[in-house]
């Protein structure tokens, strides 16, 4: 397709270029970036507007719609994300496991960007500002898809983001906005090997499964996040409440929100009741296994407390204020329930027990594993990363909080003063 082709060449272009750029440059053109978006705030709220009729008249609900929505405080926020990766340091040119071999040949190796990435996202267009700082900070151009609700609000950033670049000299193509939304248009673009070096898609489970069903190029995967909290028999009940409540409802719709609980049978009768009352009392729906309904029928509680769970819910990624729990008889089994129905995110482990948080650490499959701390901590910022591109759950390149040392990769580089193979 021509439109891709074209696309493709300049991002290419504008990557070599950026190859040339120091980390001077970058910098300014992100803070160059960051005041032409709080000069152009009117023009881009003026665009976000034309996003949101049009969402109302297609009846989109208005929980999404808040997703959409643009305001002066989030654009300034988008400016002062910008100001904050200026400000972070440089993954660029870092040079590491520098070695001498016995041939007098010293190889070590170089962080170098990765080139051209290409990013399929959703509906928020403060991903498009987002996307921008973290690839252009590490050296990369960078084509973004958003969704067709958020186009007028993309666009604009996006051209915004251009100008600012193209002012002060440095490749206005390091950033470029597919304009065609077509699925047909996303299915090619995931197929533009020879220009896109890795693809990564943000948003919900049908668009990951789309772009790694259907992409050539290579993807790294942003996960959905069944996350589990299992409470181990020696837990601080005080605690493990505190935990879970905030786990699940300090914010519903997000990757690392607890979703399921894990329960030992030796400390359920303690500690079920009290998580229950806890998460009733913040409007969660709780969908417990017969184990779990015996307990809290037994403390009390009316049997409508407690929802049946189903083999589904075992699985599931609400985003909603909902949450399965599942009694077990040991630890063992609570690994293996886990690993079974977890999607690689953020698992947690309640304990006083040392040896068991150990082994839950060792055994738990998932990019973030904790003892005693929420789930919600999985984030490029509370990581110290200073900003993510998303939370990586699959095992190549990256995994778990993509901060800018994730978007670049490394080549080996050899001194030599002469040696040839024998």
């Amino acid at each position: 397709m021509e439109y891709l082709e074209k696309l493709g060449q300049q991002a290419k272009q504008a990557a070599r270029e950026l190859n040339c750029i120091g980390i001077k440059e970058r910098n300014q053109g992100l803070l160059a970036a960051a005041s032409l978006l709080l000069a152009e705030s009117d023009n881009i709220l003026a665009a976000n507007r034309e996003d949101i009729d049009r969402a109302r008249q297609k009846g989109i609900k208005e929980s999404l719609i808040d997703r959409l929505a643009l305001t002066e405080e989030r654009i300034e926020g988008m400016a002062d994300g910008l100001r904050q990766v200026a400000g972070l340091p440089d993954p660029v040119g870092e040079i590491t496991d520098m070695k001498t071999r016995p041939n007098g040949l010293q190889i070590g190796q170089m962080r170098v960007p990765l080139g051209v990435i290409g990013i399929i996202y959703e509906s928020r267009p403060n991903v498009t500002a987002d996307a921008f700082a973290l690839c252009f900070k590490a050296g990369n151009a960078v084509i973004l898809r958003g969704g067709s609700d958020a186009l007028s609000s993309n666009l604009a950033i996006a051209t915004v983001l251009q100008r600012a670049l193209k002012t002060i000299g440095l490749p206005e193509h390091a950033i470029q906005l597919l304009t065609d939304v077509s699925h047909e248009t996303a299915r090619e673009f995931m197929r533009l090997n020879q220009y896109v070096d890795v693809l990564i898609p943000r948003g919900g489970a049908g668009l990951i499964r789309t772009v790694v069903e259907n992409s050539t190029v290579p993807v790294i995967e942003t996960g959905t996040g069944n996350c589990h909290i299992y409470v181990d028999k020696t837990a601080d009940i005080a605690m493990a409440v505190d935990i879970i409540d905030n786990a699940k409802t300090q914010r519903l719709g997000t990757c690392n929100t607890c979703e399921s609980l894990v329960i030992h049978e030796e400390i359920a009768k303690q500690v079920l009741p009290e998580i229950v009352k806890r998460l009733l009392s913040k409007h969660v729906e709780i969908r417990g296994d017969e184990a779990t309904r015996k307990i809290c029928a037994g403390a009390g509680m009316p049997e409508t407390s407690i929802i049946p769970a189903t083999e589904e819910d075992w699985g599931c990624e609400y985003l909603d204020a909902i949450i399965s729990v599942k009694i077990v008889d040991s630890i063992e089994q609570a690994i293996a329930h886990i690993n079974q129905y977890n999607t690689g995110h953020s698992e947690a482990i309640i304990t006083q027990n040392y040896d068991a948080a150990l082994r839950f650490q060792r055994e738990i499959d998932a990019a973030a594993v904790y003892v005693n701390a929420s789930t919600r901590f999985t984030d490029g910022e509370q990581f110290g990363l200073g900003a993510e591109i998303g939370i990586s759950t699959q095992k190549l390149h990256a995994r778990g909080p993509m901060g800018l040392k994730a978007l670049t990769t490394t080549k080996y580089i050899i001194f030599g003063n002469g040696q040839i193979r024998p």
